[in-house]
């Protein structure tokens, strides 16, 4: 390939373009040169992926399949992290309150994060479906926006869905496990005062996605390269740290029908024009 791979990122955080900078110069002392793209959404992102504007995205579930509707399935999962795999959000309850089930959460409200997160909305949706409710008919579902189009790659909509249930306006509150985990170990929630009450089915996040005819060479070489990155090599923890990882696994297709079956019921896609 007479050029670097262009690899296409979305800025979520600040501390996005620092960790790109870590990755970049890695690759660099390796003899395999990338460009990295910045972009400020996700959608913007599978739109540059589509046209071919990057060879690679670092895609959130979301994005991985809406990057699979529209290049008809052509795309490949080629690399995660070993934290992308097999995660769960948990439905959160004050301890002793009226919800011991996500059953009980019937006539009650339940605080979501962004309109566009796979963990802290989508994923949970389908989680009051199978059990026998509708949103927003069964349950109240009470959202918060926050950073619509990074995909719940913050923790926003999932901080501020958590204090709307400690102020006692929900039921219930959705987050991530790591958060959960996170936040009882730091103080954020105290878990003699809050339990989980329910658990979705386990689903697989971020995935890197390539485009059908990239130059197969140059992607092997990429992805030796990002393999190479060891989380026991202190040159190469701050950025595996930062990006919270501790090993680069290979990508797969197996971790988002949970997600999958949410977009569908929601009708997601479709209720934004895509």
């Amino acid at each position: 390939m007479s050029r670097p791979l262009r690899i296409g990122a979305v800025m979520y955080d600040p501390k996005v373009s620092v960790i790109w900078e870590i990755i970049g110069d890695f690759f660099e002392a390796r003899g395999c040169p990338m460009d990295t793209v910045f972009y400020d959404t996700y959608e913007l992102q599978v739109d540059g992926l589509v046209r071919a504007d990057v060879d690679v995205a670092w895609n959130s579930p979301l994005a991985w399949l809406d990057s699979l509707r529209q290049l008809k399935g052509a795309c490949r999962a080629v690399a995660m992290r070993d934290t992308d795999r097999d995660r769960v959000s948990y439905v959160v309850a004050r301890a002793g309150g009226p919800a011991h089930a996500v059953e009980d959460l019937r006539g009650k409200t339940l605080a979501v994060g962004a309109l566009d997160s796979p963990q802290a909305r989508l994923i949970p949706l389908g989680l009051l479906r199978a059990s026998g409710l509708t949103p927003d008919q069964d349950v109240t579902v009470r959202r918060f926006d926050v950073l619509v189009g990074k995909h719940g790659d913050h923790i926003g909509g999932e901080k501020d869905a958590f204090t709307c249930l400690e102020r006692g306006d929900a039921a219930a509150s959705v987050m991530l496990d790591l958060n959960w985990d996170a936040w009882t170990r730091d103080g954020t929630i105290d878990p003699a005062k809050f339990q989980v009450v329910g658990r979705t089915p386990l689903f697989d996040h971020c995935v890197f996605t390539t485009r059908p005819e990239i130059d197969k060479a140059a992607e092997a070489a990429w992805l030796e390269a990002l393999f190479a990155m060891k989380y026991d090599n202190p040159e190469h923890r701050e950025m595996m740290d930062l990006e919270g990882l501790k090993a680069w696994m290979p990508g797969r297709t197996t971790g988002f029908s949970a997600l999958s079956k949410a977009v569908a019921s929601e009708r997601f896609f479709e209720s934004l024009g895509r």
